[in-house]
């Protein structure tokens, strides 16, 4: 790593550890040896929400460090953190600090902000950390805020950014990282309550690809094209999986839930295996955990709340089941159910008064289902496992198997398929964590086959964000199942126990030397340049102007708004606002069409931002009517326009490299 990276990598790594010994304390009695994972996950929840609530009150963001500190101090105070403690809890800091290297090599080798969704991404980072309000300032539509839009991932990296002193080029290089290590945290504690052994399987959820990858490379296809052309299997649908998601880079929504998908799972799956060891303290403080992580989903990835609510709705009824019989018991067994939904919602209210979003247009029915080959090439793995684990019930009554012969006749084959395991898992009414977690999965990808959610993608593309969305809680709960099932027949078989103690002990280590010399073995350098954590580098090799105007910008103090050129989204363009977090006219419009649904107020600040540069008798009162205050002149503003300003009314404050950038008058 090179050295000029290593002290922010350093004080990130504190800050995170430091919100983790904080949490750790108060978990201890109600998760006992799983509280020093949970607090990694927990904390950084915690955090993000109070830092949250600074910013809406009008605090500073580090601030909201303060509370840690206290727990911090306090907790020392009574010797909580003996010698014995640290040292159990160090396998849980190895589970974080492993992947979090791991990404952070990926990172290091491909750290360009230039492909896919990372100008959306690392605008939305830097507009909050230039200006941590609530609700942060909208890069792309001046005058706009980011209430139309999901946005608390990116609040989360950019309040660890600004507590740590990270720019936001390198937090943003910070933040993947950061996921990984916490959700394979998420997802080994996890193993550790549905596994007795071999309890690291889940963890491979967030690391073994589907079998379309392995179809694309037997077919001859490059690398780059089995890794790209294994997330667009199914026609006209993006099917990503965690290790794709996190290889390719996006810091998006989708991405950064990953970890509190896997916290939430492990609360819900722990609640329903030891509510009855809990003492109140106990069960409220899990109730408050899970309220926690159910009351983020709507903020960090709209889409997740609408699995993940109605199965926390199931594990409180399961609970309660389980230990109250649905009625008035001791144990108030009915808290998961009564208590985590208000809780939830009232914790993040704000949040959600705030959101403005179009959302979802109705529910419409599928006509174009899924083909058969193309689905078993994205769920074919699990689903073989899944149906290898039920033959004993398919031999006792093979006779249901008609059943599956019904989503077949109606015109959906594989829907068909997938209602094989479901069908006997249903069946055999054992409803283990293992055969629930596969039975949920199930249902939603065969539910994707019947239905999807109506939003503004187009006729083509009808179904894209629903399958796109849906499908990532479905592979952890996939995964995770035909993970578990996999120990299970491997505990059953003896194979491990006839391993030589060494191999044993050995195989863990190499796994981990694997793991961190995968990314210079396989090359996962897509270009742009590499070996910096900086994502703004490659600026100065490929746009030495804009790297130094940008420089300028980012340094330049006071509220501004910033006149660009608009050229369409996934382009070049809208590069300033991206990488200063500075407000632009016009940013990347289908962008903002998705969010805000009113795509004539768009093409119209499209219309003007041309005005701006092409009409000069017009460029200063219009730029004043969206409260512009800079006028950006690049290469790529003359590309798009006949620049034509009338410059003897603009005072030039910076002009370098062929870029000048004017001051609009008041």
């Amino acid at each position: 790593m090179a050295g000029e990276f290593l002290v922010p990598v350093l004080i990130w790594l504190v800050v995170i550890k430091a919100l983790q010994l904080a949490v750790w304390p108060v978990l201890d009695r109600t998760l006992d040896h799983l509280a020093p994972a949970a607090a990694y996950p927990a904390s950084i929840l915690l955090f993000t929400l109070v830092s949250w609530y600074c910013a809406l009150v009008g605090l500073p963001i580090p601030l909201a460090l303060l509370p840690f500190v206290a727990a911090i101090i306090y907790a020392g105070s009574g010797r909580f953190y003996t010698k014995e403690r640290v040292r159990s809890s160090l396998k849980w800091d190895l589970a974080f600090l492993i992947p979090f290297l791991f990404m952070l090599e990926v990172r290091w080798i491909n750290p360009a902000i230039s492909s896919g969704e990372k100008f959306m991404d690392h605008a939305i980072l830097a507009s909050i950390m230039r200006q941590p309000i609530v609700p942060p300032l909208d890069p792309w539509y001046a005058g706009g805020t980011l209430d139309v839009y999901y946005y608390m991932g990116y609040w989360m990296n950019g309040a660890l950014g600004l507590v740590s002193g990270a720019p936001s080029t390198v937090t943003f290089n910070l933040a993947l990282p950061t996921v990984l290590g916490l959700s394979v945290v998420s997802f080994y504690a996890l193993g550790h309550l549905i596994l007795d052994r071999h309890r690291w399987l889940p963890v491979l959820a967030l690391f073994i690809p589907n079998p379309s990858v392995i179809y694309h490379i037997l077919i001859g296809s490059s690398w780059f094209d089995a890794f790209w052309g294994s997330t667009r299997t199914i026609e006209n649908t993006i099917n990503e999986y965690p290790i794709f998601s996190m290889l390719w880079g996006d810091v998006h929504p989708h991405v950064t839930s990953f970890f509190n998908q896997g916290f939430l799972l492990f609360l819900l799956v722990f609640a329903y295996l030891r509510w009855g060891d809990l003492s109140k303290r106990g069960r409220a403080i899990l109730c408050g955990l899970t309220a926690l992580s159910l009351g983020s989903m709507p903020a960090f990835n709209s889409w997740d709340v609408l699995i993940y609510a109605p199965i926390t709705l199931l594990f409180g009824l399961m609970v309660w089941r389980r230990y109250g019989n649905f009625g008035r018991d001791e144990k108030m067994s009915w808290m998961m159910l009564g208590v985590v939904p208000p809780v939830a919602v009232l914790a993040y209210l704000p949040f959600y008064l705030h959101l403005n979003t179009p959302g979802i247009g109705g529910i419409g029915i599928v006509a174009e289902p899924s083909v058969p080959f193309e689905f078993l090439l994205v769920h074919g793995f699990f689903l073989a496992i899944l149906i290898a684990y039920c033959v004993p019930d398919i031999r006792k009554r093979p006779y249901l198997l008609l059943l599956a012969l019904v989503p077949a006749l109606a015109g959906y084959p594989a829907a068909a398929i997938a209602s094989i395991p479901l069908i006997y898992l249903i069946a055999r009414r054992r409803f283990s964590v293992v055969d629930t977690l596969a039975i949920l999965g199930l249902l939603i990808v065969i539910g994707t086959e019947f239905v999807y959610l109506v939003d503004n993608m187009g006729e083509t593309y009808f179904r894209m964000n629903t399958v796109f969305k849906f499908y990532l809680p479905a592979w952890f709960m996939m995964a995770t199942a035909s993970l578990a099932i996999i120990g299970g027949w491997s505990q059953r078989s003896g194979i491990d126990r006839r391993m030589p103690p060494r191999v044993g002990k050995a195989l863990p280590a190499l796994a981990i030397v694997l793991l961190l010399i995968a990314p210079f073995a396989i090359g996962v350098d897509f270009g742009y340049g590499s070996r910096t954590l900086d994502g703004a580098a490659y600026l100065a090799a490929s746009h030495p102007g804009d790297a130094a105007a940008i420089a300028f910008l980012r340094d330049l103090a006071g509220d501004q708004i910033l006149v660009e050129a608009e050229g369409g989204d996934y382009t070049y363009y809208s590069r300033v606002s991206t990488f200063t977090g500075l407000p632009t006219i016009i940013g990347m419009p289908f962008h903002e069409y998705m969010w805000r649904g009113d795509y004539g107020r768009i093409s119209e600040r499209s219309g003007d931002v041309r005005t701006i540069y092409e009409q000069p008798d017009r460029t200063i009162d219009l730029a004043r009517a969206y409260n512009a205050t800079l006028l950006y002149v690049g290469e790529p503003e003359r590309e798009r326009y006949n620049v034509s300003i009338p410059v003897g009314a603009l005072e030039l404050i910076y002009d370098e490299e062929g870029v000048q950038i004017y001051r609009i008058p008041v």
